[in-house]
């Protein structure tokens, strides 16, 4: 059976794998064991997934990111050049924790900016926008624009990526797409 996807002649890709049609792998990328990446993703260069990752379809993985395994990413992700997930809570070189690997979930459409970092066994809700540069150390909701080392909720986001601007009975609508939102008990939904 021919492979529906492109690979790089560089990227090294373990048996095992299941990659979706029209999904490319960049230059010195290495797919490992057991990883499922759905259709239509785009996989930087220099970048490493980790054994059993999930990426849903058209995810964005930009260079030199590492997703380690534990970590699931629902489709329509953007992961920014450089930024990392952590898989171990308190990591030891001389100790093995294999074991304890916590599971981070990024929900549908999030947006992680460069060099951003996510301490496993913290989801992003979908939608979310992570600032460049950002820690997230908690749980991030959906629509929620965190930034700064730790991350801090600064806002909201529509899904089209534009910062929402709530009126007095709490209905914002996004600049490009003219879809609506409302906020209430601290949470964002979209208005059908």
């Amino acid at each position: 059976m021919e492979k529906e996807y492109i690979a790089h002649e560089t990227a090294v890709i373990d048996p095992g794998c299941i990659i979706g049609k029209g999904t490319r792998v960049w230059h010195f990328s290495h797919i490992m064991a057991g990883c499922i990446i759905g259709d239509g993703c785009n996989i930087g260069q220099n970048v490493v997934i980790s054994p059993e990752v999930i990426l849903g379809k058209n995810v964005k993985v930009q260079n030199n990111v590492s997703i380690y395994t534990g970590v699931i990413c629902e489709d329509d992700v953007f992961l920014g050049p450089s930024m990392v997930f952590t898989n171990v809570i308190n990591p030891r070189s001389a100790v093995n924790r294999r074991d304890q690997y916590l599971k981070t979930i990024v929900g549908q459409g999030v947006s992680i900016g460069a060099n951003a970092t996510i301490v496993c066994g913290h989801n992003i809700g979908k939608y979310a926008f992570i600032g460049a540069g950002a820690v997230v150390t908690k749980e991030v909701k959906p629509y929620a624009l965190v930034v700064g080392n730790p991350a801090r909720q600064t806002g909201w986001m529509s899904e089209f990526g534009h910062k929402l601007v709530f009126n007095a009975q709490g209905e914002a609508t996004c600049p490009e797409s003219s879809d609506r939102y409302i906020l209430k008990d601290g949470f964002v939904e979209k208005i059908a």
